[in-house]
């Protein structure tokens, strides 16, 4: 039996970790994204540190969720968490800055936790651009010709390490070094957070089991498996770090749900229409998955309007097809773009928008979380990512 081999290489450190420079740190506002990762390598290491205590052969699981989390991504729960906090009086030169820098960046570990469970759950093979971590602990188990089915090892740890990293940014959360106080006042949208996503995830398997295309189905999971984890509570985390006025937790609230939603609209057409090469995974893999998104159930209910039958069955014909080949996602592109769903889905995102920057600008936000804000609206909404 060959020795056991490790799926992702463990970070050295902060100075090792992706994108991460080593020249003196950046002020805080000018470079968040990268002090996100800072300071998750940092924890990272720390807590690969205690499971080698456990057993060294554990921290191959530690490896998989370091080499995911630092792997990739936009840092945009953070990013929202931070700005919300500055548009609430929070001030980068304050002394808990850095410990309220760590609080947001355990967003990132509820994001691993998700996105970990959510390519199981979807039989995804690659995530940026990459193997998922249940396709690379099967070859694991496979290249050491373990017992057992190696989908079945993979799917476990798979399930570990998401779980993992839920435990781990709750670790990372309340350890952080906030104002007295903070960390009462944070307790309601870190907790709501959890069970809104997992809600929305739940959601979301019923609906592809059962075949439900409603519209109002589908956003209702948008709302609380996107929309609530992505802008909404990270917002409300910061708002409630910083002790925020009532009317700016109201706005940010209302302007999160908004353009949480706009930003799964978005992604939406880019599980359909996008570039593999931008997005990291295949063309057309939301329609294999047999998503239920808001693309689809206006295709179907357009056809259904007109008694385009055959539209429908182009369509219904890709969805939950793991084997669609490229001609047949071709047809499903062009169904969903000729019934209009493509343009009622892009109506409803500019819709959102707008909704939510008029939230926002009658809401007392301080600057320059306002200008971010709006600029983060637009870069969520209209991304090609």
């Amino acid at each position: 039996m060959a020795d056991p081999v490790s799926p992702v290489s463990a970070p050295s450190g902060p100075s090792g970790s992706p994108g991460l420079s080593t020249a003196g740190p950046a002020p805080l506002d000018d470079a968040l994204p990268q002090h996100v990762e800072r300071v998750l390598a940092g924890y990272l290491d720390r807590r690969r540190t205690e499971v080698l205590g456990i057993d060294p052969v554990v921290a191959a699981a530690a490896d998989a969720l370091a080499g995911f989390v630092l792997g990739g991504g936009k840092r945009l729960r953070p990013t929202f968490a931070w700005w919300g906090w500055r548009g609430a009086g929070g001030d980068p030169a304050d002394p808990h800055a850095q410990g309220v820098l760590s609080a947001i960046a355990a967003l990132e570990l509820i994001q691993a936790c998700a996105l970990v469970h959510d390519d199981l759950m979807d039989a995804s093979s690659t995530r940026r651009g990459r193997p998922t971590v249940h396709v690379e602990f099967a070859r694991m188990h496979a290249a050491n010709g373990w017992s057992g089915p190696p989908a079945r090892f993979g799917a476990a740890v798979a399930i570990l390490v998401g779980d993992l990293a839920q435990v781990w940014a709750d670790d990372m959360f309340h350890a952080a070094a906030l104002p007295e106080g903070a960390h009462t006042r944070a307790a309601e949208p870190w907790r709501a957070m959890r069970t809104e996503v997992l809600s929305g995830q739940y959601l979301d398997v019923l609906a592809q089991a059962s075949g439900d295309t409603a519209e109002s189905t589908a956003l209702t999971i948008d709302r609380f498996k996107t929309a609530a984890y992505t802008v909404e509570r990270p917002l409300h985390l910061g708002a409630a770090i910083a002790g925020a006025d009532p009317r700016v937790v109201a706005a940010y609230r209302r302007y999160g749900a908004d353009i949480g939603v706009a930003f799964q609209l978005r992604d939406d057409l880019l599980g359909v229409f996008g570039d593999p090469r931008v997005t990291g995974k295949p063309a057309g893999d939301d329609l294999r998955e047999g998503k239920r998104t808001l693309l689809v159930a206006a295709a179907l209910q357009r056809a259904e309007q007109r008694g385009d039958r055959a539209a429908a069955d182009v369509v219904l014909s890709a969805l939950g097809d793991p084997d669609l080949d490229a001609a047949s996602l071709e047809r499903a592109r062009s169904a969903l773009s000729e019934l209009g769903a493509v343009q009622s889905v892009e109506q409803r995102i500019a819709a959102l928008t707008g909704a939510a920057l008029d939230a926002l600008d009658s809401a007392p936000v301080a600057e320059p979380g306002r200008s971010h804000l709006f600029e983060l609206a637009e870069r969520a909404t209209r991304r090609a990512w």
